[in-house]
């Protein structure tokens, strides 16, 4: 958990700060049972009144010191943790943001989510508390035990005996709460993971009315949260009774050999209240040790949880020196390309070799799982190859600046993904300052111009989370929109008309080939009428390696894949129209 060193030295000096508060206001209790145990001892049994009222007027004034000391520390803590656990969240999200498709593969997206929120949220309760009761109460403690001792050295005993006692008790209850506090964060990774995959989900669920079976779903993770749950909170509720009826034992033997020594005159009463507030103030501070220790338990399995997270290597190697290429041509190449998802796993792309020239059109077509998608996602380094090469403009594509390679290729991905906003600003989304008639000219480019105007408010349409009231065919012109507008080098359609009718696609395709006069275009398509028209059709065989490339006609005598693919799919649409 080396990451936390971070923030202590950040906020070392508001800890210190609060520090010294909490220990004056932990020495102004201290010393309210001793000036109480004077005024009953010398006012009261000498019937002193001055002194009583002398005396009083100091424990009033001690009072108010110790009250402002509080509302001083409680400011602090409040500010600094606030801060605290802003400052690792963002950091947090930084850190996640910055991971390659592989590094976010190695999480649940419900963990990452559970990870920013409720990990953060126990540090940032732990740290509010450390600077509030939990510093006190040690003080408190440690201090009442010094105060019995000199008010009286014998019946201080009692005290001290408990001490072990209730360490043992609340070092056990710690070291078997820990395990089921991880337990609990994972329980409630899994929470998040079902309610996200419904909410993502929810009209195929309700589409195949198939409620019941998310409400088991959803009843099994939450029934084994409650049941971990109920599991920690059975152990953490026994503390603080035990730890109770200890200190109470202790402070009843107290009354117990102090009225005795009241009898014999070797005890005052005000020294036997004094060791009574004493072993209260003590129990006070045991059982909010056994919290916070409860809370660090908690605490610590969220941080060591959040430390898996900044020690996740990014697996993407970024030099500290990039090429700075400059001007673009969009050329393409791939050289000796294997690539695998993870070292354990079979490899997905065997020696991939082909070029994509400025200004040409690649297609790349294959049976379901050959490869296609992995091997887009290759070109802006979304993932790295294992062996071989990609290069742009003759560049390894691992020696270009990320941020840089990335600026010239604008992608449609497979599955649309809009932004909650208006549809002006989904298309501006890589840059908001682009002009209104260079969005209104790629989303005529898209076909999506006709549709955007018929809405009430055109582009200024309020969409909903994830484009929620746009049909699929609606989403996928408006991320073409979005990935025109950048005016990219390099355009990746990822099958990025699946949901758009025949004939609007083959206007998309005119347009975009009016368009893409200078740019490097690369398809994916399952429909083999989007690729016929390509300057160069790339086939993937089910293994991933490369079985032909070539145009169309080529194909159709070469390729046996292209050809039982042609046939699968315009052979039906022949006997459809006969």
């Amino acid at each position: 958990m080396d990451y936390l060193k971070k923030y202590i030295k950040m906020y070392w000096k508001s800890y210190v700060l609060a520090l010294i508060f909490i220990t004056l206001e932990a020495i102004a209790d201290l010393m309210q049972p001793t000036i109480m145990a004077k005024i009953v001892d010398r006012g009261v049994a000498e019937n002193n009144l001055n002194y009583v009222l002398h005396m009083g007027g100091v424990m009033l004034g001690i009072t108010a010191i110790g009250a402002i000391a509080a509302v001083i520390r409680n400011i602090i803590a409040s500010i600094v943790s606030q801060k605290f656990g802003a400052q690792l969240r963002e950091d947090l999200f930084i850190k996640i943001q910055n991971f390659s498709f592989e590094n976010i593969d190695n999480f649940e997206e419900g963990s990452l989510i559970t990870r920013l929120t409720n990990d953060v949220t126990q540090l940032q309760n732990f740290a509010h508390g450390s600077m509030r009761i939990f510093i006190k109460a040690p003080i408190l403690g440690i201090g009442s035990i010094v105060m019995a001792i000199i008010i009286n050295p014998s019946m201080s005993l009692i005290l001290i005996g408990t001490i072990p006692v209730i360490s043992a008790i609340i070092f056990l209850n710690m070291k078997a709460g820990y395990p089921l506090f991880m337990k609990m964060q994972k329980a409630i990774d899994k929470i998040n993971g079902v309610m996200r995959e419904y909410l993502r989900g929810v009209r195929v669920v309700k589409a195949f009315n198939r409620f019941d079976y998310e409400v088991e779903n959803f009843d099994d993770a939450n029934k084994n949260l409650a049941n971990i749950s109920i599991k920690g909170m059975r152990r953490i509720a026994i503390l603080a009774p035990i730890v109770s009826f200890i200190v109470n034992i202790a402070i009843v033997l107290v009354l117990w050999f102090g009225g005795f020594k009241v009898n014999k005159g070797t005890a005052k009463v005000g020294e036997i209240i004094a060791l009574t507030n004493y072993m209260a103030q003590i129990l006070f501070s045991l059982i909010m040790i056994s919290h916070v220790f409860v809370m660090f338990v908690r605490a610590k399995a969220s941080a060591e949880r959040i430390g898996e997270v900044f020690e996740e290597e990014n697996r993407l190697m970024v030099k500290d020196v990039s090429t700075k290429v400059g001007e673009y041509r969009g050329k393409i190449g791939f050289e000796n390309v294997n690539f695998s998802y993870g070292e354990s796993s079979e490899p997905v792309l065997k020696n991939i070799n082909f070029t994509c020239n400025p200004g040409e059109t690649v297609a790349i077509i294959g049976s379901t799982g050959s490869g296609k998608s992995s091997l887009v996602k290759l070109i802006p380094r979304f993932y790295d190859v294992d062996e071989g090469s990609i290069k742009v403009d003759g560049v390894d594509i691992r020696d270009i600046d990320i941020e840089e390679l990335r600026d010239i290729i604008g992608i449609v991905p497979q599955k649309s993904v809009l932004f909650s906003g208006t549809i002006r600003e989904n298309i501006r989304w890589s840059d908001g300052d682009i002009p209104m008639s260079e969005v209104e000219k790629a989303a005529k480019i898209a076909q999506a111009h006709e549709f955007i105007t018929s809405f009430p408010e055109g582009y200024d349409t309020i969409l909903g989370q994830g484009g929620v009231n746009l049909s699929g065919g609606q989403k996928q012109r408006i991320s073409i929109a979005r990935a025109l507008v950048k005016k990219p080098n390099i355009l990746i359609l990822d099958d990025s008309t699946s949901a758009v009718d025949v004939t609007t696609e083959g206007e998309i395709r005119r347009e975009l080939k009016k368009y893409l006069v200078d740019t490097t275009s690369i398809t994916i398509a399952q429909r083999i009428t989007s690729v016929m028209g390509a300057d160069k059709i790339v086939v993937l065989d089910s293994d991933g390696s490369i079985e032909s490339i070539g145009i169309h006609e080529e194909l159709m005598e070469k390729s046996s894949i292209y050809q039982d693919i042609y046939r699968s799919q315009v052979g039906k649409a022949g006997d459809l129209s006969g």
